[in-house]
């Protein structure tokens, strides 16, 4: 029996299906593209309209080039529109993130998803971890789901709940096992990964869970995901420096340069409060990845809002910026505001942002041309990460998940590891 996994979204989406992949292997399936695939788990995601529509088409696609597929879809697309996803064709089943986590033991009652595994393995996967596996070399281990906080714009608290994090102890025992297993590179992630241990009552804090990584006395690379920048703290700053465990590599959600902007999508902090953040990153550490987020065309958004914006990634040493136009998300606040600018304005202001995004990721990049750094290959080992998130062609000879000492050559946009 073969299966498919076919993933939206976000890092902790990845993390989710990479559990689902492994438990499938483990109950005896093949991993197949999902044309050839007799199970197909779509795991969706629903932060903008065109996420929704990505599921949809994919749906339709995979039922039109593979008729017999039986097709089961999960996530936040799932979760927030299920009478809408259960009507695409050959969908078997839709599976909100709250049956997530059971998935798999749902598939095994009616018998369709192999031989459910005798024993439950020990690592975050429930089964054997290889690097590899499904062509990923980092794996991405989820410590955190759910969200509190109550941003104007996001749908994303409705369908995935309120904060959970796991216990310390368990993911220490989940980043052994994975270590074990081989995987040299591990991102750390969390819908809001800033508010880890808050809800466990114990005192537990992220601090604590990057000092704990920061101190792991294997090979390994760790890579923190997305952060609030409120969630940013000095401590994380000061670990990501002395650590070479911790991957420099930062990604702060900016959303806005305008503190009105701010305040009406109801982001805890000030647009000066944020550049000042990204500036003692940059004093203390001058080589890290630095990534942000934007979005343009929000409710209320004046030419004077979007100025300041784009000030702002003009002047910040951004490494990448992904830029997203305003998507409405009925069941939020700012759903029932209205637009204040026309689609034609949207897109030329988001071109302008990438423009300048694009200019800030070509600077950084040139200043780490000579520099030198350990990488991971990656691919079919022609190429490497470093630890501050540059891509790099190196010559041939390697493997797949081997560490490389490169000097960064090449120009921007063609970095090459020498």
């Amino acid at each position: 029996m073969k299966y498919a996994v076919v993933t939206f979204g976000c890092r902790v989406n990845q993390a989710d299906s990479f559990v689902l992949e492994d438990g499938l292997r483990a109950r005896g399936l093949t991993g197949a593209p999902a044309q050839d695939a007799d199970l197909v788990i779509v795991n969706s995601c629903s932060v903008t309209a065109t996420a929704d529509q990505g599921t949809r088409q994919t749906i339709r696609r995979i039922a039109r080039d593979n008729p017999t597929a039986r097709i089961v879809v999960t996530g936040c697309y799932a979760t927030r529109q299920p009478e809408d996803v259960a009507v695409l064709p050959n969908v078997l089943r839709v599976i909100g993130n709250t049956g997530k986590d059971r998935l798999l033991e749902e598939l095994d009652a009616e018998g369709l998803a192999g031989v459910p595994p005798s024993t439950e393995g020990d690592g975050p996967c429930g089964a054997t971890l290889h690097p590899g596996l499904a062509g990923r070399t980092a794996l991405a281990l989820r410590v955190q789901t759910g969200c509190d906080e109550t941003c104007s714009y996001c749908i994303i608290p409705n369908t995935r709940g309120r904060g959970r994090s796991l216990p310390l102890d368990r993911v220490v025992r989940d980043v052994r096992m994975a270590v074990d297993a081989g995987y040299k590179e591990i991102a750390i992630a969390g819908v809001h990964l800033g508010s880890y241990g808050r809800d466990l009552g114990d005192g537990t804090t992220l601090d604590q869970l990057v000092d704990c990584l920061a101190e792991w006395p294997a090979d390994v690379r760790f890579r923190v995901s997305s952060l609030e920048p409120m969630d940013c703290t000095p401590r994380i700053i000061e670990r990501m420096a002395d650590s070479s465990r911790l991957a420099a590599h930062f990604h702060l959600p900016l959303q806005h340069g305008s503190d009105a902007m701010l305040g009406a999508m109801r982001r805890p902090y000030t647009a000066r409060a944020y550049a000042e953040l990204i500036g003692r990153i940059h004093d203390r550490l001058p080589a890290a990845a630095i990534g942000t987020d934007v979005i343009v065309g929000f409710p209320g958004e004046t030419d004077a809002d979007f100025a300041r914006t784009l000030a702002l990634v003009e002047r910040l040493p951004f490494s990448h910026v992904h830029v997203f136009p305003y998507s409405d998300r009925p069941g939020t606040d700012a759903s029932t505001w209205g637009r204040t600018a026309d689609g034609a304005t949207i897109r030329e202001r988001g071109r302008l942002i990438r423009d300048a995004a694009a200019r800030s990721s070509r600077a950084f990049q040139s200043q780490q041309i000579g520099t030198r750094h350990r990488a991971l290959t990656v691919e079919d080992g022609s190429r490497a990460v470093t630890g501050n998130y540059l891509k790099l062609a190196i010559p041939p000879g390697h493997l797949r998940n081997e560490w490389v000492d490169v000097t960064v050559g090449g120009v921007p946009g063609a970095l090459t590891g020498i």
